[in-house]
């Protein structure tokens, strides 16, 4: 964090009461700052419907700020999670889809709801994300974070660019093990705390819990692709994903989940400890978002290579990139291919991916997160689709 990009600027921290957004106070708290703080807060429609940790968060970001003589204010957007993060969830996994909540939760809620009920006063808003913010002629990137095993460019990739615009990531330079360094050094009250394993602001819920609640169960045949044969019964489409293994109750395996049919209500599985039809080496996505500009527009100005070639009205560009369907440390090497007659990537096109391995468990709904090929900037990311 440059001293530079923050002197003068009204600053707010988005504090969870976990270590790494503490750990951003004090970042500010030893150059002299003290920014306001805002824990958001969410919880669960019914109080009693889990055994949530929002209380033990919130007395410890009180506690953060009290030592920092920060200001901290409860922002209320449990309407907006439930609303539209809970909603999205459910209609993607209802269509045999694998969405990610914590996707769109950065969009909609940390840097959506909380921007329209308070952020909209502030010239920037700090949150614990390992990423970073990064000026690159006269454009600002989001950038991967030196950690790879924490790097969350991923689960920022569909901000608008208005919101990468106000975000900032005190943290993002640091490895989860300095950060945790930081705060014992410094006697955090939460140095030593675990983080958090579940379902973004919801504690530690379980993700089938979350959806078994809104969705119920539906059970249905699990048959074996390559036979047809009926081999056991699911509990609900929606409690599985496609490249799964552990979790399905089958005896004789390894299984693996390698497509839904939501209209017969059926899972297919195949068997074995590495079937092909586990694999994909392309792929579709839709709906590409970008954050700064499109692969294709440093085509004149960063030099990158484009291979070029027509098929019917059509014309392909293969752009070289590396990209993630998961949040993984690991980045699949590939192309980028324009689905568009003018060959460019506009906001909301179609592409293919081609990788350059086979890759394992490619699921629709998933985000497919797009950087340049040092994947150190985050180009954008678009949904897998069938």
């Amino acid at each position: 964090m440059k001293i530079e990009e923050i002197k003068d600027k009204k600053i707010a921290v988005l504090l969870s009461g976990g270590v790494d957004s503490s750990v951003v106070v004090w970042e500010f708290a030893r150059l002299g700052l003290h920014p306001d703080c805002y824990y958001i807060k969410i919880g669960p429609e019914e109080a009693e419907a889990w055994d949530c940790s929002s209380e033990e968060d919130l007395e410890m970001a009180t506690a953060v700020c009290r030592r920092f003589e920060c200001k901290l204010e409860v922002i209320d957007c449990h309407k907006e999670y439930w609303g539209q993060v809970t909603k999205y969830t459910m209609d993607k996994v209802k269509a045999g889809f694998t969405p990610n909540p914590d996707v769109m939760c950065n969009r909609l809620i940390k840097f959506g709801a909380f921007y329209e009920k308070k952020g909209y006063e502030y010239d920037l808003i700090a949150t614990g994300h390992y990423a970073q913010t990064k000026w690159i002629d006269g454009k600002k990137w989001l950038c991967t974070s030196p950690d790879p095993v924490k790097d969350q460019t991923d689960f920022l990739a569909q901000i608008y660019d208005w919101q990468l615009q106000k975000a900032i990531f005190p943290i993002g330079h640091y490895e989860k093990n300095e950060v945790r360094e930081i705060a014992e050094r410094e006697h955090l009250i939460n140095a030593k705390r675990k983080d958090s394993q579940g379902i973004c602001f919801l504690g530690n819920i379980d993700y089938n819990e979350y959806v078994r609640r809104y969705l119920g169960e539906n059970a249905g045949e699990i048959i074996e692709l390559e036979t047809g044969k009926k081999i056991g019964e699911h509990k609900g489409l929606w409690f599985h994903t496609i490249g799964q293994r552990k979790g399905l109750g089958l005896g004789g395996g390894p299984w693996f989940v390698i497509k839904k049919d939501v209209e017969k209500n059926i899972l297919y599985v195949s068997h074995g400890y590495d079937p092909e039809t586990a694999y994909k080496r392309k792929f579709k996505v839709c709906d590409l978002h970008w954050l700064t500009v499109s692969p294709s527009e440093l085509e004149d100005s960063n030099g990158i290579i484009l291979q070029n070639g027509c098929c019917s009205s059509f014309k392909h560009t293969l752009i070289p990139i590396t990209f993630k369907i998961r949040h993984t440390p690991e980045y699949h090497q590939g192309y980028l291919e324009v689905l568009s007659e003018e060959g460019h990537l506009v906001e909301g096109s179609e592409a293919l991916i081609h990788a350059q391995k086979k890759i394992h468990g490619v699921a629709p709904g998933q985000f497919c997160v797009i950087y340049d090929e040092e994947h150190e900037r985050c180009f954008g990311s678009g949904e897998i689709t069938v």
